[in-house]
């Protein structure tokens, strides 16, 4: 496999994600950020950051599934949440966890960004991803 997770001696103990990913050969995968809507354009979960989490996540699932990937292939994501707090950390977390219900892969490198507010109204999260595929 050509990705390896990393945790270099000195640094804190990540929660929900590894501080260093490294990935040779293979093929990347370059996945555009994933709101919470789904097929028809309905956006779900309007209010709840969880829910929200919870679709954006499940969509970027469907993505690297449509070019022939998954989770485990992912070795970076940037979550972007509209008015992040110390507490938004929690529903965001629930959320990732439950759209990976049963696949438990080592987690990415990844980093979540606090914003105004995102493309559609009512989006509270968007999560982009890099994955990296065997040749």
């Amino acid at each position: 496999m050509p990705i390896r997770h990393i945790e270099p001696p000195g640094l804190m103990k990540p929660m929900g994600y590894t501080h260093v990913v490294e990935a040779t050969g293979g093929r990347t995968l370059y996945i555009a950020g994933q709101g919470a809507f789904d097929a028809d354009w309905n956006l779900v979960g309007a209010g709840d950051l969880e829910a929200q989490a919870r679709q954006a996540y499940a969509n970027l699932l469907l993505a690297l599934e449509g070019a022939g990937a998954g989770p485990e292939h992912l070795v970076r994501t940037t979550m972007y949440v509209v008015d992040l707090e110390q507490a938004s950390m929690g529903p965001v977390m629930r959320g990732i966890g439950a759209a990976l219900a049963g696949r438990r892969p080592a987690p990415p490198a990844s980093t979540m960004v606090g914003v105004t507010r995102l493309a559609m109204d009512g989006m509270l999260i968007e999560i982009e991803g890099v994955a990296v595929v065997d040749a």
